[in-house]
Formats: C-alpha cells, structure tokens, sequence
C-alpha cells in the first residue's frame, strides 16, 4: 500500500493555530484509509475569506453568520471516482473554532466515501459471470475438483 498523498492549503488561519490545524488534518487524513486503502490523493484546502471580526470594528459590512471558515476536501478513489466536501461560512455554528469545522468537513467525507466503497463492493458482487469458452458452467467449472460429502 503506497502511503496517500496529502496537499494541505491554509489561507489566513491564524499562525498560532496554523501547526495544530495541520497536525490534526493530517491525522483525519490518516483516518480516511480506515475506509478505504485506495485513495490516490487527499487535497484540503482551508481558508477564512472573511476577516471582518479580526479589523477591529464591531459593525462589519458582512456580518459573518456561521463559522468564518471554508474547508474543501477533495479526494480522488480509482477507478476515476472523486469525492468532494465543501463547508462554507455560515453551515454551522458561528463560533465553530477551525478544528471544529476541519472535524465536521471530514466527518461527511467518511460518510461519503463509505458510501462510494460500499457501491464499489456491491458493483462488484453484481457483475454477471462471463462466457466462458470451454463449455465450464458456473458452479461446475473444468478445474474445479468435486469431493463428495463425508459419510455419517
């Protein structure tokens, strides 16, 4: 198993916070293979595209109406499939500190990506048997050897 992949993106997180946010991304990062041992990447991107309440000035032109941060995770499963979260300002509690939010991002990606590796499994189980050419039938395949019930 070759070990994932992590791009980490951080825009305006504060610098007292930026190495515990990064340690704890990486470690939900980690977790995701829990799920899934296929992941070919992991990208999060975490930014705070408002800064308003750190100005200052009690009246900001754009209030912040939930947590003031944006967290994308985006990770790529073979064959082709992707899985993408996207938390915006304001899908939860105002006061969500970054890890809270970072928490809540990857939570709905384990959920997506069970669901993706579920559908993968149960693809996999539903493929009809193909043609074979050597007159084999399913159950009764040319190199399968038939051993007859034990006795009593």
């Amino acid at each position: 198993m070759e070990p994932l992949i992590l791009q980490l993106t951080f825009r305006d997180i504060p610098p007292r916070r930026l190495s515990e946010v990064e340690a704890h991304v990486r470690h939900r990062a980690a977790r995701l293979e829990r799920y899934c041992d296929r992941i070919v990447s992991c990208r999060v991107a975490i930014e705070r595209p408002d800064r308003a309440e750190d100005s200052g000035n009690p009246v900001s032109s754009s209030p912040v109406s939930g947590n003031p941060y944006l967290v994308r995770i985006d990770l790529t499963v073979p064959p082709g499939h992707e899985v993408v979260v996207r938390k915006e300002p304001g899908d939860s509690d105002p006061f969500a500190d970054v890890v809270t939010v970072v928490d809540v991002a990857f939570e709905a990606a384990e959920g997506q990506l069970k669901a993706l590796v579920d559908k993968q499994r149960g693809e996999a189980k539903t493929h009809d048997t193909p043609f074979d050419r050597s007159g084999a039938t399913p159950g009764n395949a040319a190199d399968e050897t038939v051993f007859p019930e034990p006795l009593g």
